[in-house]
């Protein structure tokens, strides 16, 4: 049989050991963050029925997915989180309790043109909060929190969550009489960093044959920046034109309101009217983050409120709110910036034990007393030369390596050699596990993204 050259599909990730760890570290952070919030973690199915992927997607999703067909079914990967969530509240509804909230990481599929920093095969990280029939705005106003709590835990410090609301958006382009090309005005104006104001224009009056007048004032609109507080009295100079509209201002004065007590800071905050998301999906609060002295990332977490999940599924009314972060790309343009922390700690175990006797006896009570105590030891028993073992712990950042031989065994002591320090101790199994551990801590503060 011919031999195949190994390679790995285009637009798919496959990570060597360290940065394996690295990633596995981000997922934790994750984890206990979202878990700090009341999350449940949740998988649902990588394989789905292709109806149940393609209910609220259709044409542009059906380009994307991978479908196949297996006998008589006919199935896709899933290309999102929160469509199979939707079919997974609809058809557990009775078994679950609400306000429903769940936090999923999980790998999505999406057959599009592989780019750089874009994948075909890529993890999400999303939680959501589910309502039965109602759902508070309170809930939109927590995720700034959540967000801030998430990307500080992995040592992001110069970051902002920018933050609108479609109520606003929808509200002022009926007041404009515009409500039937608001979609189309909406992805025009999200063009504006790239293509600048007076193309906008051009393509307004021109393209969607919007007023000179009504393309005036939608880029004036567009233009109110300023801190959260002057956004928000600019817009609350233009109440009373729209009921959509003042009922948008409302709410996202309530998600100010309560930001600080949440515990984000101002500086890691903006309203600003140009965030639109999703356009037809959401229908209330909208995010978008981005890293300040990264802009060319683009969002690196988004979402928003949506008034029914599994409108497709059932006829109860079930709002929600969440976010996603596109997790393989953020690591992928992490680690291509150099932000990926070097000094972290992603060897596969903290003690490498080297036997130096016949009877193994010794060595595997240490290494199952050092794992009692919640300290990774690896074995290396192979019948390799002193050096080449040595060169093993080194190689794969192993902190701690262990000798025990007959003199140690005799003594009832422990050699014990620092890694990175070169130091090398002599103590009882107790002490060189206190040591070891004390080293431990000092090298694990620090955060996956480099300070």
């Amino acid at each position: 049989m011919s031999k195949q050259t190994p390679r790995t599909l285009s637009g798919f990730m496959e990570l060597l050991p360290a940065p394996q760890r690295q990633m596995e570290r981000v997922m934790e952070i994750l984890r206990e963050t979202y878990s700090l919030y009341g999350f449940t973690p949740l998988d649902t199915p990588v394989i789905e029925s292709s109806e149940v992927l393609l209910a609220k997607g259709g044409g542009e999703t059906e380009k994307q997915i991978y479908r196949f067909q297996k006998g008589d079914a006919d199935l896709s990967l899933r290309f999102d989180l929160t469509v199979p969530l939707a079919k997974y509240v609809a058809l557990h509804y009775n078994d679950l309790t609400f306000p429903f909230r769940r936090f999923q990481i999980g790998k999505v599929y999406r057959g599009e043109r592989a780019q750089r920093g874009r994948f075909r095969e890529f993890y999400q990280a999303d939680i959501d909060v589910i309502g039965d029939g109602k759902l508070s705005v309170l809930n939109e106003a927590e995720i700034p929190a959540i967000i801030y709590r998430t990307f500080s835990a992995l040592g992001l410090r110069r970051f902002r969550i920018r933050v609108n609301n479609r109520k606003v958006l929808n509200g002022f382009y009926a007041a404009l009489g515009l409500s039937d090309r608001a979609g189309d005005i909406m992805r025009t104006v999200d063009k504006l960093e790239k293509i600048g104001p007076d193309k906008v224009r051009d393509i307004l009056t021109g393209d969607l044959g919007v007023g000179p007048e009504q393309a005036r004032e939608i880029l004036d609109f567009i233009s109110i920046t300023g801190s959260t507080e002057e956004v928000l009295s600019a817009l609350e100079a233009r109440r009373g034109r729209d009921q959509t509209f003042d009922q948008g201002v409302d709410e996202l004065k309530t998600v100010v309101k309560y930001l600080g007590a949440f515990g984000v800071p101002a500086e890691n905050f903006q309203v600003d009217l140009t965030i639109a998301r999703g356009l037809d999906y959401y229908t209330g609060t909208v995010y978008e983050t981005v890293l300040l002295d990264h802009p060319e990332i683009g969002s690196v977490c988004s979402g928003g409120r949506y008034d029914n999940l599994a409108e497709y599924y059932t006829e109860k009314q079930l709002p929600g709110v969440g976010i996603s972060i596109g997790l393989t790309r953020l690591f992928y343009v992490l680690g291509e910036q150099g932000m990926l922390n070097p000094e972290l700690n992603t060897a596969p175990a903290d003690v490498l034990i080297l036997p130096m006797t016949e009877d193994l006896s010794a060595a595997i009570a240490l290494a199952t007393r050092f794992r009692e105590n919640g300290v990774r030891a690896q074995l290396h028993c192979e019948e390799k030369k002193f050096k080449q073992k040595i060169s093993y712990a080194d190689k794969l950042g192993i902190p701690y390596v262990v000798f025990l031989g007959e003199d140690e065994i005799s003594a009832g002591v422990v050699a014990c050699k620092d890694m990175l320090t070169g130091e090398q101790t002599k103590l009882d199994a107790g002490a060189t596990i206190y040591r070891v551990k004390a080293g431990l801590d000092a090298r694990n503060r620090g955060s996956v993204i480099r300070e």
